[in-house]
């Protein structure tokens, strides 16, 4: 009757600790996707001052087409992206066009002078930095999350619940040059 007992003491433990480590995964999944969630939000934000850019830009810069459609183009795409690599494919596209708009800028001296065009660059810059900020936090709870999911006894749990925790992916910039933040001056 006692070893009864005490198995059944045990099973209780084991499944109570499997309860406890379902619902860390589950509250680790749920902060990768608010984390993703973040990046959207800056991203959105990034998104709606690139026209407000781009029409300040085409007053003084008309001949440059090919340089305004290529950041409207980027936009676009990083607009429709519906997976992480689809979305940092996007971002590359985005930081490589706004790096030859801004290259574009310096040749207008009135351009670099106007008060608009000074205040949606630094709001850029300020963007770009939150973005950065949400990326790192995003990939910081992908890999709390990937610990969790792989560690003992997390594996057996995870396991169990292969399509509930499915392991995510990272938001990773693949070309050294696109490492580097566009360089914004405001010289």
């Amino acid at each position: 009757m006692t070893a009864l007992i005490v198995m059944l003491v045990v099973l209780g433990l084991i499944l109570l600790y499997a309860v406890f480590y379902y619902n860390k995964l589950v509250r680790l999944r749920n902060q990768v996707d608010n984390a993703w969630h973040q990046i959207d939000v800056q991203l959105k934000r990034r998104y709606d001052l690139i026209p407000n850019l781009v029409e300040t830009v085409k007053g003084y810069a008309a001949h440059e087409k090919e340089v305004l459609e290529s950041v409207t183009k980027a936009r676009a795409m990083g607009i429709e992206a519906k997976t992480v690599g689809e979305q940092a494919e996007a971002e590359n596209a985005i930081t490589q066009a706004l790096r030859t708009l801004f290259a574009v800028a310096e040749s207008y001296p009135d351009l670099k002078a106007n008060q608009n065009f000074l205040m949606l660059q630094e709001e850029l810059a300020g963007t770009e930095s939150k973005i950065a900020y949400a990326r790192q936090f995003y990939n910081d709870m992908v890999m709390a999350y990937d610990i969790a999911r792989q560690r003992f006894p997390g594996n057996i749990v995870a396991a169990l619940f292969s399509g509930v925790f499915t392991p995510r992916e990272y938001f990773e910039i693949e070309l050294a040059a696109e490492r580097e933040a566009p360089k914004v001056s405001f010289s």
